[in-house]
């Protein structure tokens, strides 16, 4: 493929198995019609990921970083445009029932899957029923679905158990991304290595740790995409490598820039650098059912301890803010004063210190993601708690181990964060929801959970937002997680690439490129 070098350095080198009727509007209606390309792709685009993606199965996945590579592997039901609004995508419309526990979707005809498997309802049904499996993190968003009838080859119902409003905006995620039933019954728990969707780039190979090779969907149904005949991602653990590949020309395309060069790289006129809020949040998980955080009040010590503006300050250089709850910014459910950062109260902290019968401080591991600005994060965390006497061990370890230790509950305290979604469900309830499948603090309030399901059954989102107020005031206070700061997405690309069109959920959508 023509590799160029990458510069390197020291420090980097599932299972098979409220409102009235109405349909798509013509603001709605997509551009993109079934077609083969009018020309033929050429050349490679090279891009630069920030981590190894651990599971290109959209049933299984809970990485930003598979999200990059899957969204050019797999076309969703639904799209986000430019401005955040829903759009059609495989399907081209639905209709919802007055008592909002019926949706009919309507499927484009005509696509094929990469292996040759017909698009259809049918294979709607088949996905939505795999991640409604208790494996799968996405069985929390779809819960509310209790049967799916195929009315038509290319009509599919989805039957509500009760309203649940964030339903579309779920299916323009990994809930909504397409994969071969015959491909998953081939590989079964394989799939995730070999993935099958019908997105523009078909999943060729790839080698853990060093790269992840696509080539173009001949199949692909939209008029003129893809331009590039091949994609190539190049991983990187630490971002000052990333960013020095995309100077050298290596890659031309990359999904995070160090803080500190920001300023400089937007200055640059061969560089073109994306620096916007985005849905998502980062903190600090805390194992309620292991000690010492069994104790609410050595819990809450923690979390009062940290000062997250100076943490941001010091660290992120206007990539970032600080906060206190899964709303930024950006969230249709964001309230600014509900999401400032708590202030930094010494004696407080030592009061919850001598309540949890811990006065002298105690001690715990954090495991954070290992990469130079991680281990930075964690070493300020960790000087904040000191003087407290509370002690934080560091355990660096490789992204994909993490996410395994994050589900099995096999950890103390965790540094991890989520990307965020449009729609403010996505962004709690997977999370302190009782026995969800993102619960990885394992925490458990029934209030919590009657009012996170009060929330989904409403589509007013001022009430949405009196709701999370009031859930996020018992959370807080339980404080199961330790809410930090929200990262913007920042991506920059070299201005040779053409093409690139932005979305709020910060995804490299390569179709486009050229």
């Amino acid at each position: 493929m023509g590799k160029k070098r990458i510069i390197a350095s020291a420090a980097s080198i599932i299972l098979a198995m409220s409102a009235t009727a109405w349909a798509v509007s013509p603001a709605m209606a997509s551009s993109r019609s079934v077609a083969h390309y009018s020309s033929v792709p050429s050349g490679q685009i090279d891009i630069g990921l920030s981590a190894d993606p651990p599971k290109l199965d959209p049933s299984l996945s809970s990485a930003l970083v598979d999200r990059q590579v899957m969204i050019n592997i797999y076309d969703t039901l639904f799209q986000l445009s430019a401005k955040g609004q829903l759009e059609p995508d495989l399907a081209t419309g639905y209709t919802v029932s007055k008592n909002g526990l019926t949706y009919t979707l309507h499927l484009r005809k005509g696509v094929l899957f990469q292996d040759g498997t017909p698009f259809n309802a049918a294979a709607v049904k088949f996905n939505l029923q795999r991640d409604l499996l208790k494996i799968s993190p996405r069985a929390s968003s779809l819960s509310s679905i209790s049967a799916i009838d195929v009315t038509a080859p290319y009509t599919v119902v989805l039957h509500l158990s009760k309203p649940f409003s964030p339903l579309l905006n779920v299916l323009t995620g990994r809930a909504g991304m397409m994969v071969s039933p015959t491909a998953v019954k081939k590989e079964g728990a394989n799939f995730l290595n070999d993935p099958v969707g019908t997105g523009p780039y078909e999943f060729v190979k790839r080698v853990t740790g060093s790269y992840i090779d696509l080539k173009a969907n001949p199949h692909y149904w939209v008029k003129g995409e893809p331009h590039f005949a091949t994609v190539e991602y190049k991983i990187f653990t630490d971002p000052n490598v990333e960013l020095l590949n995309l100077q050298s020309g290596a890659v031309q395309f990359i999904d995070t820039v160090p803080p500190q060069q920001v300023y400089s790289l937007s200055s640059n006129a061969s560089y073109t650098v994306i620096n916007k809020p985005s849905y998502g949040y980062q903190g600090i998980y805390l194992n309620v059912k292991a000690a010492p955080f069994t104790n609410v009040y050595l819990r809450e010590a923690v979390d009062h301890a940290i000062n997250r503006n100076l943490l941001v300050g010091a660290i992120f250089r206007g990539t970032a803010v600080a906060g206190n709850s899964p709303f930024g910014p950006a969230s249709p459910a964001y309230v600014k004063a509900e999401d400032a950062a708590p202030r930094v109260d010494p004696s407080l902290v030592r009061s919850l210190l001598k309540k949890g019968g811990k006065p002298a401080g105690f001690t715990f591991t954090m495991q954070t993601a290992a990469s130079p600005l991680n281990v930075q994060i964690a070493e300020i965390l960790q000087s904040m708690l000191s003087p407290y006497g509370i002690k934080m061990k560091i355990d660096q370890l490789d992204f994909g181990t993490m996410l395994n230790n994050s589900t099995d509950g096999n950890f103390t305290a965790m540094a991890l964060g989520w990307s965020g979604r449009l729609d403010p469900d996505q962004d709690i309830y997977s999370f302190f929801y009782t026995g969800a499948p993102l619960n990885s603090s394992q925490y458990s309030n029934p209030k919590v959970d009657l009012l996170l399901n009060r929330a989904r059954a409403v589509s007013n989102m001022a009430q949405r937002k009196a709701l999370y107020a009031q859930a996020m005031a018992i959370i807080n206070h339980d404080a199961p997680y330790v809410f930090l700061y929200h990262p913007n997405n920042v991506l920059a690309y070299s201005n040779t690439i053409k093409g690139f069109v932005y979305i709020p959920d910060g995804l490299i959508r390569v179709a486009t490129l050229s």
